[in-house]
Formats: C-alpha cells, sequence, structure tokens
C-alpha cells in the first residue's frame, strides 16, 4: 500500500512538474512581459517615447550638423583660405551646440563605443595633439588620445592656434608641418565620423527595438541604464565639467577658466552649457524633437508613482522641473564670455553650480528611490 501510494505521488508530482513547465516560456533578458504589471506599460511606453521621438531624431539632426562639419573641415583641408577657414569654424560651432542634445544619450551604443570620450573630453591636451601632428602617427582609438580629439581637438585648430585669420592659415599653408597639421585635423574628423556612424547605425538598425524590449527594472534594463545615464550627465558632465571645475567649486576655489568647454572660442562655453540644461528639461518631459510636443516620459512615470520630493513632500517631477527652470534662469543671467567671468565674477558661477548641486540630490536620490533604479556608476569629484 505504501509502496503504491509513493508511486501515485509520484506522478502526481512529475503531471504538476511537467504542466508548470509547459504553461512557462523564456524571456529574453531584462524584459518583463507580464500584461498586468501597469508599471510594466508604464515603462514601455516611456521607452518607446525616448527611442522614437527623442533619441533617433536627435542623432538624425546632430548628424545633419556634423555632416555638414565634416564637409566643411575637407573643403578647408583641400584648400586652406580665409572663406574655408571661417566656414569650417562656423560648422564646427553648430554642430558642438547639437552635440550637447544628444551627449546625454550615453546608453547601448553610445557607451559601447564611448561616442562621448572620443567627441567631448576638455579641456584639449595641447601637448598631445602636437606631438601627434608632429610623429604623423597618432592613435586615436586609445584612452590616453581622448582629450587629443573630438570638438575640443577642434577647438584649439581652429580658433587655438594664432590670434588672427591670417597668422592661423599660415600653419595649414607655409609652416614646416603644414601637411602634417592638415592630416592630422583630417584624422581627427574622420575617427569622429568613424564612431558617430557605429553608434548611430546600431540604434537605426537592431538596438532601437531592443532597447523598447527591456521594460523590466533591473541593473540591466534600459530604463537602468538610460537613467543612469541622464543622472550622470547632469552631474558629471554639466554640474561638474561645465561649471564646477573651472569655477573652483570641486576644487577648494582654485578657480580653473582655462578648463571651461571652448576655450578658445569663449563666446561659444554659455551657450553649449545653456544648450545642455535644456537638452535635460526637454528629456526628462519626453518633449518630441519631432513635434515638440510631450510624450510619455521620466516626469510621467514618476507621476504614475506618485513620487514626492524627501524634503518637501511635493511633487518630485515639479520640484526637478522649477529646479532646472531656476538654473536656465542662472544662465541666463550670465555673460556670454565664462572664461572671462570666472576670472572678474565667479561668484556667478559658484552660484549656478549651488543651484546644479540642489538638483542632484533630487535626482540622484529622490528620482531613482521613487523608480527603484540602482545608481551603478561611481561618484569621484569627491562630493
Amino acid at each position: 500500500m505504501i509502496k503504491s501510494r509513493f508511486k501515485l505521488a509520484t506522478w502526481a508530482l512529475l503531471l504538476t512538474t511537467i504542466v508548470f513547465a509547459c504553461s512557462k516560456s523564456p524571456e529574453p533578458a531584462g524584459e518583463d512581459t507580464t500584461p498586468t504589471n501597469s508599471s510594466n506599460a508604464n515603462r514601455k511606453a516611456l521607452l518607446e517615447n525616448v527611442a522614437d521621438n527623442i533619441v533617433l531624431p536627435a542623432y538624425a539632426s546632430f548628424k545633419v550638423k556634423f555632416d555638414l562639419m565634416v564637409a566643411k573641415s575637407d573643403a578647408f583641408s583641400a584648400s586652406p583660405d580665409a572663406t574655408t577657414l571661417n566656414e569650417f569654424r562656423e560648422a564646427w560651432s553648430a554642430a558642438y551646440i547639437e552635440w550637447q542634445k544628444v551627449e546625454l544619450f550615453d546608453f547601448g551604443p553610445g557607451q559601447v563605443y564611448a561616442i562621448r570620450s572620443y567627441f567631448n573630453i576638455y579641456p584639449a591636451n595641447v601637448a598631445g595633439i602636437e606631438a601627434g601632428i608632429a610623429s604623423g602617427a597618432a592613435n586615436l582609438e586609445v584612452p590616453a588620445s581622448f582629450s587629443q580629439q573630438g570638438f575640443p581637438a577642434l577647438d584649439y585648430l581652429l580658433n587655438g592656434l594664432a590670434a588672427t585669420d591670417q597668422t592661423t592659415l599660415t600653419f595649414y599653408t607655409s609652416a614646416p608641418d603644414a601637411a602634417k597639421r592638415i592630416a592630422y585635423l583630417k584624422k581627427v574628423t574622420g575617427h569622429m565620423n568613424s564612431v558617430f556612424s557605429k553608434s548611430y547605425g546600431e540604434w537605426n538598425t537592431t538596438f532601437a527595438s531592443t532597447f523598447k524590449s527591456k521594460t523590466s527594472i533591473d541593473a540591466g534594463s534600459s530604463t537602468s541604464t538610460m537613467v543612469n545615464s541622464f543622472v550622470l550627465n547632469y552631474e558629471r558632465f554639466i554640474r561638474s565639467g561645465k561649471i564646477g571645475i573651472p569655477s573652483g567649486a570641486l576644487s577648494g576655489g582654485v578657480i580653473g577658466p582655462e578648463k571651461v568647454e571652448a576655450y578658445y572660442k569663449k563666446d561659444l562655453s554659455l551657450i553649449l552649457a545653456k544648450t545642455a540644461n535644456q537638452a535635460s528639461i526637454d528629456f526628462l518631459n519626453g518633449k518630441s524633437v519631432k513635434t515638440g510636443m510631450e510624450g510619455y516620459s521620466i516626469k510621467t512615470y514618476l507621476n504614475s508613482l506618485d513620487a514626492k520630493d524627501s524634503k518637501t513632500g511635493l511633487s518630485l517631477s515639479d520640484n526637478i522641473n522649477q529646479q532646472l527652470n531656476t538654473i536656465n534662469q542662472k544662465l541666463n543671467n550670465l555673460p556670454a564670455n565664462l572664461h572671462n567671468e570666472i576670472k572678474t565674477n565667479n561668484q556667478t558661477i559658484v552660484d549656478v553650480y549651488n543651484q546644479m548641486q540642489s538638483l542632484i540630490r533630487l535626482l540622484k536620490v529622490d528620482m531613482t528611490s521613487a523608480m527603484s533604479i540602482t545608481i551603478t556608476y561611481t561618484d569621484n569629484d569627491g562630493d
């Protein structure tokens, strides 16, 4: 009897296991397909809006400006004169401004191909650039070369060689190393074009679909990597890079005006900072690059969670937006030349930094906590 019951129990267990196994199907890593999970549905809407209405059209807009810059670079390299120099400069400025709108997409292919590192590490390493020109064999693939290429290197090569256009042109026409300098210039723009083409190409082919499918909330999910990238970009590359480091706010008050972005084109630094801050506002609110209308966004998602500011108890998304707009107002009150402002009236720059620092608490602590996102990057600037 015991033996018979044992057999029956065994068969029942086996049958249950088979039925249970058949009822489940494997899911791709990072994907949550539970149809009744409203948070999952909200994240899907968020990812779809980010991919289709923000990232892809923003990259497309940048490509237009970037392609023009490369074309003007080629024209200047073929015939360096006052006209081609100024056209190259104008295209460089326009592409650099447009870059501020896509730099925060440092997730997925952008992170894989280290596009930010190749495009915008500043201040430019002038000694390294000149050594690369002299050798004729610069390797722009290694991390040590990050500050010897990209927009900052072009800033030096276009705007930092001499005080006048006529003297600048001699570096590309009659100087003993003129041919090597042109070759280096072409190597920089060519490498930028290669890196961008790979990143944008993946977004346009396979990655957008992959990105939209990973609707879970774990560390490898699209929501997690996107939010980490958004917070990191604001903390390290807007707050610290554009404002905190040059103003001395992160170095015990020791100012570094030579560390501003676009150091050699000194009336461009503020435009870049304002553009980057506005890009963060637009991204937070899901503003479509194509229509200007707001879609499902981080703000919408926070509201669906009824997320509150941990200090005030008020709407977290409202407080984040209010703080970003306060920063916008502070930036709008600054003169165009940040380099000169740091040297003559630095407290106004420090005031902007302090407002940005208040925003970091809202983004990095309250927002990520409300969304159940773990910060996966390391903050290394000691604050």
